[in-house]
């Protein structure tokens, strides 16, 4: 973990109070946790620290955008993200972090480690499905969606059903819907 010091915080030293921290995250942040689902990061996540005499209030706030292939077509593009974590931390017998938003740190550390939950944060935010803009707006123009579009099933006119359909059954419909 030596590799991502930086994101460590010694609280110790810190006065009571609010303290600010701003930590720019690229690709090599993400090769640390030999994430590879991103082709090209950049986000800025902000953490707002309130130390408090017996806890710590963390309050993350992350926004940026992070540049992946769509789902759809497989062309690359940039996805704006955006997401907020809070988190409380405080003191007891042992370590634990079994909730989502509390952590306990044992009497006597002295320093917390961030990049896990900024991690998290990021990867959160991004949406479950990955839609090209392009895509959405029809601007724009690839091979795949070509083939998805020749590939699609054809729909029947509902006028050529409906002149198919035998005469008599049509007469039953009909003594259906009086009876109601």
């Amino acid at each position: 973990m030596k590799k991502l010091k930086e994101y460590t915080i010694q609280f110790v030293g810190l006065k009571t109070g609010i303290h600010h921290y701003d930590y720019q995250i690229n690709d090599e942040f993400f090769e640390f946790f030999e994430y590879d689902d991103f082709n090209h990061v950049d986000v800025k996540a902000n953490l707002e620290l309130e130390k408090k005499p017996n806890m710590l209030d963390l309050r993350f706030d992350i926004k940026g955008s992070i540049n992946i292939n769509c789902d759809v077509t497989n062309e690359p593009f940039d996805q704006p993200i955006e997401n907020s974590l809070e988190l409380v931390v405080k003191f007891g017998e042992e370590y634990n972090d079994e909730y989502e938003d509390l952590l306990i740190l044992p009497h006597g550390e002295y320093e917390l480690e961030l990049q896990q939950y900024i991690y998290e944060a990021i990867v959160l935010a991004i949406p479950y499905k990955r839609v090209h803009p392009g895509v959405e707006d029809g601007s724009l123009k690839s091979e795949m969606l070509d083939k998805l579009e020749e590939l699609q099933p054809k729909q029947k006119e509902t006028k050529e059903e409906e002149e198919e359909i035998d005469p008599r059954w049509n007469k039953l419909k009909k003594l259906l819907n009086d009876n109601k």
